[in-house]
Order: structure tokens, then C-alpha cells, then sequence
């Protein structure tokens, strides 16, 4: 499967601001998108090799520091959520840890695990933001923009804006907005199972805030995370962990 190459990873932070201002004249936040029949969760993890390994272990440290990019998807029909293929790959890592641009660190380790599918999903459930960015740009705006696909962040915490009180029952979504922007909607938090903290759901691509929620709770399966991000973070952790025991 060849995929279109819109621009270069290998940039700088600047380069990489300019790029998704760029992208942003390509977003498309209607519904597009044909009858669903598989959907798919795609996620990211990060490898410490060598003497990197040894440094005093931190969240950022890790996140600043690793030199390998895991990238995951699990694939299911849909509606009935049969898993029917799944894939990993491990790449170099080139782009520095720089907070809102994850996308540069976690998409090329995407795209390359994507090639190995025999046919490209219907549906993209990415674990991160969409719309929900400080540039409108998130892993998931930004994958589905190059790939032409329908795509839905769906995130487990908050990277810009608010949200009132929200209704305890399982389906209950309340407008995530952005007051520096006007108090503009750019997703939703959206409570998945009853009494559990909500997840973060925007619009990716080519699909409205509606549908996204809409679509989340389908592939939700009384767990707080959604099955297909759920079974994609699974992936790359096992594969995270299969990469240390042999020792690279």
C-alpha cells in the first residue's frame, strides 16, 4: 500500500508550526465518509536503548529521550468489533520531544505500520487529540489529512480548553471549548462508562463532533477507553515490552 507524502518529518519545531498552519486549509470538519464496515485504533509508544536506559527514569525524560517510535493498529469489522487484523512497526526516532507537536514523533511509525495492512480501514480511532490542539492539529487531525480518511481523536486527558459539570451516566458528553479562542467548541468530554472519568473525543478529519461522539460509543465496550484505542495500546506495549527482552 503506497501512501501519499505531503511533507518531510525530518524538521525542525518551526518548520513543523509551519507545516501544520499549512495543513490546516486541508481540514474538513463535515461528515465524508462512506458506509462504515471496519474501523481501526492506532497508537504510539517509545523504546530507551543503550545507556539511555540508565538515565534517572521521568515521563518527560522518557518522552525527550527515547530513540525508537513503536507504532500500532487493530483492526475490526464493524459494528460487530471482530478483530480481523493487526500490525506493528519500530522506527528510528528523529523528532525531539516538543509538547504539541507529538504528531512529528508518532505519525511516521504510523504510517508504517498502516503499509502493512492489505486494505486501509473505513474509520481511524486515533489516542490523542484532533481538533482539540492549540493549532487545530493533532495526531489525529493530521493523519487523517494525509492518509484522506475519516479520523477521531479520541484522548485520555485535556491538551487545551474546558468543560462544565458532566452527567455520571455512560454517554453523557458535555462541549469541550476553548476560551482563549471565544469559547469555540473543539470536542467533547465524554463519559464512556457510568461514574468513571471521561475521555476527550474531537473531530480528526472529514467527520463532524456529532458523528465522532457518536461513533466513539459504538466501538466503547463498557470500558473507560475504546476498545480499538484500547486493544492499540496493548499492541505497542506488548511489542514495547518483546523489544526489551531481546535486548535491543
Amino acid at each position: 500500500m503506497r501512501l501519499a507524502k505531503l511533507h518531510d518529518w525530518n524538521v525542525t519545531p518551526a518548520k513543523a508550526r509551519e507545516i501544520q498552519e499549512k495543513l490546516r486549509a486541508k481540514w474538513e470538519r463535515a461528515d465524508r465518509f462512506p458506509k462504515i464496515h471496519t474501523v481501526a485504533g492506532l497508537d504510539a509508544a517509545f523504546v530507551l536503548s543503550g545507556s539511555q536506559a540508565l538515565k534517572k527514569p521521568s515521563r518527560w525524560n522518557a518522552q525527550r529521550d527515547a530513540n525508537r517510535a513503536i507504532g500500532g493498529v487493530v483492526v475490526f469489522e464493524f459494528p460487530g468489533m471482530v478483530e480481523i487484523a493487526r500490525a506493528s512497526a519500530v522506527l528510528p526516532l528523529r523528532f525531539p520531544y516538543v509538547p504539541g507537536f507529538l504528531s512529528f514523533r508518532e505519525i511516521p511509525a504510523l504510517l508504517a505500520t498502516l503499509q502493512k495492512l492489505k486494505k486501509m480501514p473505513d474509520l481511524l480511532f486515533c489516542d490523542g487529540q484532533g481538533y482539540a490542539h492549540p493549532r487545530r492539529m493533532g495526531l489525529a487531525s493530521h493523519l487523517g489529512i494525509l492518509l484522506d480518511l475519516p479520523t477521531i481523536g479520541c484522548a485520555k486527558s485535556i491538551l487545551v480548553g474546558m468543560h462544565n459539570a458532566l452527567a455520571e451516566k455512560a454517554g453523557s458528553w458535555t462541549p469541550l471549548f476553548d476560551e482563549n479562542t471565544g469559547g469555540e467548541t473543539i470536542g467533547a468530554a465524554l463519559r464512556t462508562r457510568d461514574g468513571v472519568k471521561p475521555i476527550y473525543v474531537s473531530q480528526g478529519h472529514r467527520i463532524s463532533l456529532e458523528s465522532a461522539i457518536r461513533l466513539t460509543l459504538a466501538v466503547s465496550d463498557g470500558v473507560r477507553i475504546p476498545r480499538p484505542t484500547r486493544e492499540a495500546d496493548r499492541l505497542v506495549s506488548d511489542v514495547k515490552r518483546d523489544f526489551r527482552t531481546d535486548g535491543q
